[in-house]
């Protein structure tokens, strides 16, 4: 017996087309609660994901949750129609799927130009001894035209520069130190380093050591004022920056002051340039052992030795023919130069590191604050000065 609709269409089930009359029942196609719901006459078609319709077997009909899906050959389907079958993979390709076309993608760069630059439009990758290298050395070369310039054109703009100089360290220090709580006042310190520098001009060193107490005092008074509160942390941090920046390059007032104060000037700046580049240049090359790893990881013994060698060498020739100086004595002045400037930047590298900053500052490209290429010639122009005072006294 077939339990297919023999009125297809009518709405009705077999059961009702035997009893006419009856009333339809609306929950015939769910009658039993396992069975899952097919779609019904209406709900054909099946259509694809474009709403397009696709052929294929109708649905089998429900009746009490039984559905005729059995093969007509089949005791269960005697009787009843054969249904159609339809292949699915060429009913698939008559009415295929179009799928949305993917948004354009950007187009990447070459291996070429990403080797150059890292990535399109990106910044340089920086050097191995970590800056910018052309930019340091515009700002070096500047920054050397100006003091030249002036020191020979006319001394007294030079004695400004170099206050001026003072003056940015002073202030790139007095901002460092306030990471560590500090709070030396800026004003006495200002005016104690341009003080220092025209006392040195025109006393003397005499003047100049009177010119650190003054500065000293006046940061005393002034820090009073505020009350004690921090006040022997505060205090310690004036007298370091005191005789960090304004006392020790004070040395150059004291040289400047000299008959041929423009030449020896000169030959101490030629000095820690050459010690400067000479350290680069090898320890970019060479540079395997780190010399001060937990203070200055890019030093090496390598570049060290690069340095003593460049100053050594230019600091002979140039005693030599600009002051009549032996050229053992050249060479001994350009190895004790070349050390102090390397202390100089070890012993900033010292305080940056202790205060938790990378720069002083970021004033000057390339090369961080100011402060960062006044550290090794703070320390070179003392001992040049007593050196130069000691082989080659002033006339």
């Amino acid at each position: 017996m077939s339990y297919l609709d023999p009125h297809p269409g009518s709405g009705t089930d077999a059961h009702r087309a035997r009893h006419a009359g009856a009333a339809p029942d609306p929950y015939a196609r769910y009658s039993r609660p396992d069975a899952d719901p097919s779609p019904g006459p209406d709900d054909w078609p099946p259509r694809n994901g474009n709403g397009y319709a696709v052929p294929g077997r109708p649905p089998g009909r429900h009746d009490g949750g039984y559905v005729n899906d059995s093969d007509p050959g089949s005791p269960a389907g005697a009787g009843s129609d054969p249904e159609p079958v339809v292949d699915a993979d060429a009913a698939t390709a008559a009415y295929p799927v179009v799928s949305p076309p993917e948004p354009p993608r950007r187009r990447q760069p070459g291996r070429r130009r990403a080797g150059r630059r890292g990535a399109a439009g990106g910044p340089r990758p920086p050097s191995r001894a970590g800056r910018n290298l052309p930019a340091a050395i515009g700002v070096g070369v500047t920054l050397g035209a100006v003091l030249v310039g002036t020191l020979f054109a006319y001394r007294p703009a030079f004695l400004v520069v170099i206050a001026l100089a003072f003056s940015v360290g002073i202030w790139e220090m007095t901002r460092a130190v306030r990471t560590v709580d500090a709070r030396p006042p800026m004003v006495p310190l200002l005016a104690g380093g341009v003080l220092m520098t025209g006392l040195a001009w025109q006393v003397g060193p005499d003047g100049l050591l009177l010119g650190l107490v003054v500065t000293v005092l006046a940061a005393l008074v002034w820090r009073i004022g505020d009350g004690w509160a921090g006040f022997r942390r505060d205090l310690t941090a004036s007298v370091l920056i005191a005789v960090y920046v304004p006392f020790l390059g004070g040395f150059a007032a004291l040289m400047a002051a000299m008959p041929d104060g423009d030449w020896r000037i000169f030959v101490v700046l030629a000095a820690v340039v050459l010690s400067d580049t000479g350290g680069y240049a090898v320890g970019v090359l060479l540079g395997r052992h780190p010399m001060a790893p937990s203070i200055s990881p890019k030093k090496s013994w390598e570049g060290f030795g690069g340095s003593v060698t460049a100053a050594a060498v230019g600091s002979a020739l140039l005693l030599y023919f600009l002051l009549d100086v032996a050229p053992w004595w050249g060479a001994l002045f350009g190895v004790a130069v070349s050390v102090a400037a390397v202390l100089g930047d070890l012993a900033e590298s010292m305080i940056k590191r202790d205060l938790g900053v990378k720069d002083m500052s970021s004033l000057l490209p390339g090369h961080g604050g100011l402060m960062d290429r006044l550290d090794s010639v703070l320390f070179a122009v003392p001992t040049a000065y007593f050196l130069l005072t000691l082989f080659a006294p002033p006339g």
